[in-house]
């Protein structure tokens, strides 16, 4: 006859004990994924902005519709949607120069900077702030 009365009840005490750590990785998985996510989205609109912008000088310094190109590539993240459409202030900001060279003469590249701002999340202190601001430069030599 075997006797297990004393064991009854560990399993509920082991998950209740381990459900705060199972909880806290999937919120550290998914604010990490999301964050990633923003990183990469950014790199690609500063990058298809710049290939517009590298296309003449003219294009170079025009930054309302480098401005549409980075809103294209970042129309699937939550604060941005289809009712944004200017790049001036945060979520998105969005400039185009042309790169002057160090004698003063304006050298051949146009250059795009991105910044995007993510939504709050849940903060993880240490790890993650919650929110965090992404900006990417992208330098391309002009193409005529």
């Amino acid at each position: 006859m075997k006797h297990t009365s004393g064991r009854r009840g560990n399993n509920v005490l082991e998950f209740t004990l381990l459900v705060p750590w199972y909880i806290f990785l999937f919120v550290g998985a998914f604010d990490y994924g999301f964050f990633s996510y923003g990183l990469i989205a950014t790199q690609n609109a500063a990058r298809v902005a710049s290939l517009y912008c590298a296309g003449s000088s003219s294009a170079a310094v025009d930054s309302t519709t480098a401005c549409g190109y980075a809103l294209d590539q970042l129309r699937n993240m939550p604060n941005i949607g289809a009712a944004l459409s200017t790049c001036a202030t945060a979520p998105l900001i969005v400039t185009s120069s042309l790169i002057t060279g160090p004698d003063g003469v304006a050298a051949s590249d146009a250059s795009v900077t991105v910044t995007y701002t993510t939504p709050q999340l849940i903060p993880i202190p240490g790890l993650f702030p919650g929110q965090l601001t992404i900006t990417r430069t992208v330098q391309m030599r002009l193409r005529s």
